[in-house]
This record gives structure tokens, C-alpha cells and sequence, in this order.
């Protein structure tokens, strides 16, 4: 098993590229259920989500294909989903993986009916799938649940209105996709706003898809009889972006993310910036820079534009070095407080009450072993080892590789001290 052994007090500076979104790429390639031909997906990051989903789609009958996409490493996924025989998803391919979930309402608007394993992930909270089954039902779908697999089945999905209990990205992604080949109209209210459904709603129009209102809150599809392939190019990966910035943060460094888009990380470079880092817009990307001290700020989550739950412990890591008292609120998922523990083993001071962490800067974090439990929490172990004295060791970072993309690498591109070991 690998893990990441990393010298801290190392000012990071320098430009590092962001892969594209692997949040954008999974619906991308969920989507490509609908089409009558190939799917192009380009600019995808070599992730290990990524390689399950294929492998999901491979059980199920397509043909996927990853090439290179150019010089800079980037690849394009291929994906012809001309032999689907069986609509399935297993519960060993499943397992890993909430988003494979994605495949279920391409399925029912394709094939009539899909069976799908309850799917797995990290273990950051219950995160039911009752929104995107109650939008299916509601859409003429008979559903039912037997030994842990959902089944789904209808002749055709019809239109309705769908008016989610609460913000969810998959789940609107899900039935904006089954919405495409249902007949009639299709009204999703309460609608997820982030940049990966509006990746997908463009790639679903390129693909002959009437859909209009996506990035706001409610999103109107008008169900065509059949839909195309297409090559899609996958928007930058917003999250990736947050934490490389914020690794230059946290080492009081000078770094530049290139392919970075200000604009869908409003809520961060805001929060960056109360910290008394100093965020530019340069051509192509986003550049920090801090040589004060960490002021500490407050952050809570919500759903987008607000300020992400997948950077909340990232910036928890940043905020344990902070000159004062910081809260950190989660309001997305009840159990996403799993690194507190590792990083109290660095010396931090955090106490959790509830939704609620209250982080008491300290002077320093100082290296120890840590356990990652989840892949936002190997990210903020990692960033607090970068600053922490002596040597940081990150265990099971499996969890990491399932989101980023070589982040050893990129880190050691900026002077980082940082190296991928066996066990």
C-alpha cells in the first residue's frame, strides 16, 4: 500500500496546471448511456473513479478507450455505448464509488429498466439517494429496492415537475439526464447550480438535448427522441484548483494555478483573501501569495456559489495556523469532521460541537503518521504536513488517488518535499 512521506517548512512557489474535474467527467461519461454514437471526453485527469466507472460501463457492454489528448498528459475517453446488453451495475464495482449511481436514470431513459448495486464512496455521511428514485417515480418509474440492488423499470419515462427536498448535485444530474429522451417536459426546482451540471447540460445539448436554465435554480428539459455522440472538453477542476492554492497558502509560498477559473471559486478566493492571503486574476488562472500571518476567518458550507464542503477540511487544515479563533461550519454532510482527530495528532486545537468546529491557531503544526479516512480529508493531511516541522507519513492515500491526479507530483513541482513510498 502506498503512502506519502513529507519534509514540511518548504515554501512552495511556482506554476502547477489543474486536471480537468473529475465531478464533471463522471456525469460526462454516465451521459454517454444516452447517446446513439461515440462520446468523446476530453481533458480527463487519470483518476481512480474514473477507471471504475469505465469498468461499470465495460460489465455493461461499451467500448472504452483512453488515448493521449495532446503533449501536455492530458487523455481523451472514448466511449461507444453501441453494445450496453445489460444494465447493471455490481456491488464490486460499485462499492468504491458513490457517483456510479450517475448510470441510473441514463439506463431507465435508454434501456427501460436498470439495476444498480446501493452505491459506496467515502464515508463522509449517509448521503441517501431518495431525490433521484422519488424524480424517477415521479416520472412514471416503478422502483424497488432487493438485497441491496435499487431496480428500475418503466416503458417510458414521462415528463413531470420535480421539486427536490434539498440541494443535490447527482440527483439533478441524474434526472436531467433520464429528462432528455423522456416525453414531454421535465421541471427540476430546487436544482443543484454548480459548474459540473452546467458542463453536463452543455455536452447534453451538444448531443441534441433541449435543455435551458441550468446554473440556476431550476432547470426545464424537453425530452427529444434520440441523442448523438460528441466530444466534450471537461471543465477544470474548481476543487483541485482550491487546494493547490491553498497548499501555497499554507506555506506562506507564491503559487500560480493555471487553468484555474476564478469565477467558480468565488466563495474560496473570498475567504482566501479575509485570511490575509493576496489573490490575483493572471491570464489563465489564479495566483496566491501570503507573507503575513494566517488571519483566522470563519467558514460554513453550503451548496454553490456557497462555499464548498470538499474544500472544508482543506481549509480546516489552513485555519489550525491561523493568528486566532476560526469556526468551521458543515451543513452539507453530518459526518465530514473524520481529519480533526489527525490533525490534533500535529498539535492542532480543535474542538467539535455538533456541525461545529472551533480551531485555536497554534504557532506550528509539527509532522507525525496519519490516517486518511476519506479523499478531502488525505487532502488536508497532506497540506498540514507541508507546513508542519520534521517529517508528515499519510497512510491509505488510495482515498486521495481517487480524486486527485498525481498530487506528488504537482506539489513537488512548486519545491515541495513530498515523495509516494510503499509500505
Amino acid at each position: 500500500m502506498d503512502i506519502f512521506v513529507i519534509q514540511g517548512g518548504r515554501r512552495l512557489s511556482g506554476t502547477v496546471r489543474v486536471s480537468g474535474a473529475k465531478n464533471a467527467v463522471l456525469p460526462l461519461m454516465a451521459a454517454s448511456l444516452l447517446a446513439d454514437g461515440p462520446v468523446e471526453i476530453a481533458g480527463t485527469p487519470r483518476l481512480r473513479d474514473i477507471s471504475t466507472l469505465g469498468k461499470i460501463l465495460e460489465y455493461m457492454g461499451a467500448s472504452v478507450e483512453t488515448a493521449s489528448d495532446g503533449g501536455d498528459g492530458r487523455e481523451v475517453v472514448r466511449i461507444d455505448p453501441a453494445g450496453i446488453r445489460k444494465p447493471e451495475a455490481p456491488y464490486d464495482l460499485v462499492k468504491t464509488m458513490r457517483a456510479s449511481v450517475l448510470v441510473l436514470g441514463p439506463l431507465v431513459a435508454r434501456h427501460g429498466r436498470a439495476r444498480i448495486s446501493l452505491p459506496g464512496g467515502c464515508a463522509i455521511g449517509a448521503r441517501p439517494i431518495d431525490q433521484h428514485l422519488k424524480g424517477l417515480e415521479r416520472m412514471g418509474a416503478r422502483t424497488s429496492l432487493s438485497e441491496g440492488y435499487v431496480e428500475v423499470e418503466t416503458s417510458r419515462l414521462s415528463g413531470a415537475v420535480i421539486c427536490f427536498d434539498m440541494k443535490t448535485v447527482t440527483g439533478t444530474e441524474n434526472l436531467m439526464m433520464a429528462a432528455t429522451l423522456a416525453k414531454g417536459t421535465t421541471v427540476l426546482s430546487n436544482a443543484a447550480r454548480e459548474p459540473e451540471v452546467c458542463c453536463l447540460a452543455g455536452a447534453l445539448r451538444s448531443m441534441g438535448a433541449d435543455i435551458e436554465g441550468e446554473g440556476s435554480d431550476e432547470i426545464v428539459v424537453r425530452g427529444v427522441p434520440a441523442l448523438r455522440g460528441v466530444r466534450h472538453e471537461v471543465i477544470p477542476d474548481r476543487i483541485e484548483a482550491s487546494t493547490l492554492l491553498l497548499a501555497g497558502a499554507i506555506t506562506g509560498g507564491d503559487v500560480t494555478v493555471s487553468g484555474a477559473v476564478p469565477s467558480a471559486m468565488d466563495a474560496v478566493l473570498q475567504k482566501l483573501a479575509e485570511s490575509g492571503a493576496e489573490i490575483s486574476t493572471v491570464p489563465g488562472g489564479v495566483r496566491v501569495r501570503r507573507e503575513g500571518p494566517i488571519r483566522s476567518v470563519n467558514v460554513e458550507t453550503s451548496p454553490y456559489p456557497g462555499f464548498p464542503t470538499d474544500i472544508q477540511a482543506q481549509f480546516m487544515a489552513y485555519m489550525c495556523l491561523g493568528d486566532g479563533e476560526s469556526k468551521v461550519r458543515e451543513t452539507i454532510f453530518e459526518n465530514r469532521f473524520m481529519h480533526v482527530a489527525e490533525l490534533r495528532r500535529m498539535g492542532a486545537r480543535i474542538d467539535v460541537s455538533g456541525n461545529t468546529a472551533e480551531v485555536k491557531g497554534v504557532a506550528a503544526l509539527s509532522g507525525a503518521p496519519l490516517m486518511a479516512t476519506d479523499l478531502r480529508a488525505s487532502a488536508s493531511l497532506v497540506l498540514a504536513g507541508l507546513a508542519a516541522s520534521g517529517t508528515t507519513e499519510v497512510l491509505r492515500i488510495y482515498h486521495l488517488d481517487r480524486g486527485y491526479e498525481s498530487l506528488e507530483n504537482k506539489l513537488s513541482s512548486l519545491g515541495a518535499c513530498i515523495s509516494r513510498v510503499k509500505e
